[in-house]
């Protein structure tokens, strides 16, 4: 058994475990990785979707504020122009 041939035919299938051993290791981190950003993703995504009833409540408001400003602007206006037509009458 001290053949040559033996001995190097027993470290070629010790150097392919050790790299079947290290390729499985980087895969199996890598899958971890594809995890871990899909996850980054869902977690940002559900953030968004929780924002959105926030962000309907605020734009409510302002248009509600909008909408009586321009009601406001509109009423000076008309008064403005009814003022000024009532000096060029006389």
């Amino acid at each position: 058994m001290n053949h040559p041939f033996f001995i190097i035919l027993l470290v070629i299938v010790i150097g392919c475990g050790i790299y079947l051993i290290i390729a499985y290791n980087k895969l199996v981190k890598t899958s971890n990785i594809v995890k871990e950003a899909w996850s980054g993703i869902d977690v940002q995504l559900k953030q968004r979707y929780d924002l959105i009833p926030n962000l309907i409540k605020i734009v409510k408001g302002y248009m509600g504020h909008e909408k009586q400003l321009l009601e406001d602007i509109a009423t000076i206006r008309s008064n403005a122009i009814n003022t000024n037509n009532s000096f060029s009458i006389i």
